[in-house]
């Protein structure tokens, strides 16, 4: 048996949150530069964020991918391989081919994975008939094709019983499949329906405010606290089920878009580094883990009761960079997290409410307007200016 791999950092996961704390001890530290390695079997990388406005033909997906290889920054080792284990008792992990990895300190930042089969009947209608989903590379392009070829009828968009990806993406598409069916002459025929296990539009009571004006604006019915369970692709049903009665709604459709439930990788699932909900267990303030001293965890593996998007990492990343580096050298972890994090809430074709707030959805705004209001600026803002930070700073090490 070889002996294990040792390095001075293991960041598992490389995507939004462990190319950026692995570009950030690399920019911070000379002496860590080879001792990083960056484990994930990925060979592109996604833009999430811009898929709602691909999903609504305002941008192209393949703006959105990038080759991970030229994504790693120098001085951190890729390993391209699957993480099967954590062994964090013995400071080490193993990857699907039987590597031992070991380190001084481990950061898990593994994203989440999107469980298509908890819906019965989605799999095998996913991008047929009017049935569609944003949720992955693959299937963006459906729902574009859902929505222009759409003729009137009842479309119905859907918000599971589990964290997702951004709170506001289920919604941000059906704003702007309104907005077309309107611009192509089929809305007055139409029915839109919005089908959210939330019990709220909207968390923050503000961007709540606004976002309930959009639906009276729009005439979207809000069918709240239920969720899809099932679909029936050859009757063109969907059937939902409501959280507090349990009982079971069946709805006709000629499109669905479906936000599919999410969790967190079976293997941080079925690991002594998840709390009882299977996300990584870390304190949400220094991101440190709660029984193991030498490993942290941010993005949306983590259990941080806040909202999981590309923003809060941007926030997070410094956190997890200098306590990481704080407790390498023996020192008290210093840097905190507020929960900050920004849903950029597109609401139509430029306009786009832009959410900041903290963990007391008290909101954190960065610019000198009431950001609450929709405005063609912010939605500017989301499509040509953030996705350049994305790239060129974020995922650098820069910001």
């Amino acid at each position: 048996m070889t002996a294990p791999e040792h390095y001075s950092v293991v960041i598992a996961g490389g995507g939004t949150a462990g190319i950026s704390v692995a570009a950030r001890l690399a920019r911070a530290s000379r002496a860590l530069r080879g001792r990083i390695a960056l484990i994930d079997p990925a060979a592109k990388h996604y833009y999430q964020p811009l898929w709602t406005l691909v999903g609504a033909g305002a941008a192209k997906k393949e703006e959105t991918e990038r080759d991970m290889a030229s994504l790693i920054p120098e001085g951190v080792d890729w390993i391209q391989e699957a993480v099967v284990s954590f062994a964090p008792e013995d400071n080490r992990l193993l990857t699907q081919p039987g590597r031992t990895v070991s380190y001084d300190c481990l950061v898990v930042a593994a994203g989440l994975e999107i469980d298509w089969g908890r819906i019965k009947g989605l799999k095998e209608a996913l991008g047929l008939d009017g049935v569609c989903s944003n949720y992955a590379y693959e299937t963006v392009d459906s729902t574009w094709d859902a929505i222009r070829n759409f003729q009137g009828g009842t479309a119905i968009f859907t918000h599971p019983n589990t964290p997702v990806k951004c709170g506001g993406a289920p919604q941000k598409i059906m704003y702007l499949a309104d907005d077309y069916f309107r611009k192509s002459g089929v809305r007055d025929r139409s029915n839109v329906i919005f089908a959210s296990a939330k019990d709220v539009i909207f968390d923050v009571p503000k961007y709540a405010h606004t976002l309930e004006q959009v639906i009276r604006r729009k005439k979207i019915e809000t069918k709240y606290r239920t969720h899809l369970i099932e679909l029936r692709p050859g009757a063109k049903q969907a059937v939902f089920e409501h959280l507090g009665t349990k009982e079971q709604e069946v709805l006709s459709y000629d499109m669905i878009h479906v936000t599919p439930p999410m969790q967190a990788p079976a293997f941080i699932r079925e690991s002594p580094l998840a709390d009882k909900g299977g996300w990584v267990d870390v304190d949400p303030s220094t991101l440190q883990h709660k029984a193991y001293p030498n490993v942290f965890g941010l993005g949306d593996c983590s259990n941080l009761p806040t909202s999981k998007t590309g923003a809060a990492i941007r926030k997070q990343a410094p956190v997890v960079e200098r306590n990481v580096l704080a407790f390498l050298q023996s020192g008290p972890l210093t840097a905190s997290y507020d929960g900050y994090t920004s849903c950029p809430l597109v609401t139509g074709y430029n306009r786009l409410v832009l959410a900041e707030f903290d963990y007391k959805l008290t909101p954190q705004e960065t610019f000198p307007f009431d950001q609450s209001k929709e405005r063609l600026s912010m939605y500017l803002l989301k499509k040509n200016v953030l996705p350049v930070m994305y790239w060129n700073g974020m995922l650098k090490g820069r910001m």
